[in-house]
């Protein structure tokens, strides 16, 4: 936090330029309302120049000044998408025709501090206090090497579960009070918008290695493995540090089918609770671990964009070569046809070198006995001439058609219906309630459905390659298989 340091950074940070921008009020109250306070993402530029256009016009009724904000709303965007702002990322999704916005972790931070500056009318300290007890005991705990201490703080928990259970049993037990349910539940609010953000400032991590590494691949003139070893050095340190574990760790436990069946549960009845409701919280807010896992699966797909692209520079590093070598073979062929015109006929050289002189390399005829193969026999065919009459038996062709069938449509309806009574489930909660009739190729049928991006269908499919599944299952005749394939999850 040195002078000169601070002076650097208030010339190249965004969110500092933000802060000191002219517009800063339209930029941050609009990309607030439509970012932060919904909890989204990312919206399509169609959609965001709507929200603008409505938003530019009742700013305009309530300044009364029709000649206020004169850009349009593409204008706007356009302008804080640029490099010099920084406020907004422009992008195309995945498969689509129109491109998107998201917040920049820069804006993101500039807002957040801004909200910081209000004054909290009520601030909550309990619940802070008891997290750090807690944040505290399981580093503690989590850091004990000594079997004995940690037997013996076991012991201490149990003695005071036994404790609780015995004033339950006499029906004497403290309920808590609206103020720290309203605390508690604010705080969640908090941090659970705060995770959106971290997967931002991850993706955008990602991103910039993914920056780096195009402009290393652009000017670099080495070898191939000593660049490969420089990225993977690079992308190592970003999975091996404490962020990249903490996501992975985070994501392990979201992609669990039980964690998430319970944290549906317990928002269901923390949002149904009296105290609660008072609140009037964002409904949306209860199916926030949806929005988790959409920016969970942009920040995978970053990680398989940088795979992609070291593969693509091995592709074009191996063309490269090869066009090279082409090239000085051609080059050769050119200097010979401009140097027969050259030779002096004085030389008065034999007829097989007048058209071009020709050098005998040197060529070593290596034998290796070794490589001798042994001797074979000839095979001798032993071939009748005699055609055997048919019998008139008939003769069973069945087998020729038994072919297996998998029916897309059933294997669609089985999803449906077990997505009408829930928000989400995946393959092995599929094959439980529908066990596999026709072995491997039914799964290879989930995972076309999955792998399809049907944008008509009533549900999303997420494919998880980092944590497949291994499925048992048995056939018609009883015998044992199985196979890892990836976890499909399917939400409504």
């Amino acid at each position: 936090m040195d002078y000169f340091h601070l002076s650097q950074l208030r010339k190249t940070h965004p969110a500092w330029r933000l802060l000191c921008a002219e517009q800063a009020p339209l930029v941050m109250s609009f990309l607030h309302r439509v970012f932060i306070e919904p909890n989204v993402r990312s919206l399509l530029q169609s959609e965001l120049i709507l929200k603008l256009e409505d938003f530019l016009y009742q700013l305009r009724q309530e300044v009364e000044d029709e000649d206020a904000f004169p850009k349009s709303a593409y204008a706007y965007l356009e302008d804080w998408a640029q490099n010099d702002k920084g406020w907004l990322r422009k992008f195309y999704p995945l498969e689509a025709e129109e491109a998107a916005y998201d917040l920049t972790p820069a804006t993101e931070k500039a807002i957040a501090w801004l909200q910081s500056l209000q004054n909290k009318s009520f601030i909550g300290t309990e619940s802070r206090l008891l997290t750090l007890f807690d944040l505290l005991k399981q580093i503690a705990s989590g850091t004990e090497e000594s079997a004995e201490n940690r037997i013996a703080e076991l012991k201490k928990q149990r003695a005071e579960l036994d404790a609780q259970i015995a004033v339950i049993e006499k029906g004497d037990w403290a309920v808590m009070d609206d103020s720290g349910v309203k605390e508690r539940f604010m705080q969640f609010d908090r941090v659970a918008r705060e995770l959106l953000g971290d997967f931002r400032q991850l993706e955008q991590n990602f991103r910039d290695l993914d920056l780096s590494v195009r402009e290393t691949i652009a000017t670099w003139e080495g070898s191939k493995g000593t660049l490969l070893e420089q990225i993977f050095a690079e992308q190592d340190v970003l999975a091996d540090s404490d962020q990249g574990k903490s996501f992975q760790a985070f994501w392990r436990f979201l992609m669990s089918s039980q964690s998430q069946q319970e944290l549906e549960a317990l928002l269901a009845k923390v949002f149904a609770l009296q105290p609660v409701m008072q609140l009037e919280p964002d409904k949306r807010l209860q199916k926030v671990h949806y929005d988790w896992l959409q920016a969970g699966e942009q920040t995978q797909r970053m990680v398989q964009k940088l795979s992609s692209q070291l593969r693509q520079f091995l592709d074009k590093q191996a063309w490269m070569e090869n066009k090279r070598l082409l090239q000085q073979l051609d080059s050769v062929l050119h200097q010979a046809v401009d140097l027969k015109g050259e030779i002096p006929e004085s030389l008065n050289l034999p007829k097989p070198f007048a058209a071009f002189m020709q050098l005998e390399l040197p060529k070593f005829d290596l034998s290796f006995p070794m490589e001798r193969s042994l001797f074979r026999p000839p095979l001798q065919q032993d071939l009748s001439v005699q055609v055997e009459a048919d019998s008139g038996q008939a003769v069973d062709v069945s087998a020729l058609f038994e072919e297996v069938f998998v029916d897309e449509l059933v294997l669609k309806e089985h999803i449906s219906q077990l997505l009408q009574s829930r928000r989400q489930v995946n393959l092995q909660e599929v094959l439980s309630a529908f066990p596999l009739q026709l072995g491997v190729a039914e799964l290879v049928g989930y995972l076309s459905i999955a792998s399809q991006n049907d944008a008509d269908a009533p549900w999303q499919a997420l494919l998880d390659d980092v944590h497949p599944l291994l499925l048992h299952w048995q056939d018609l005749s009883g015998k044992a298989h199985q196979a890892w394939v990836p976890n499909m999850i399917f939400t409504r």
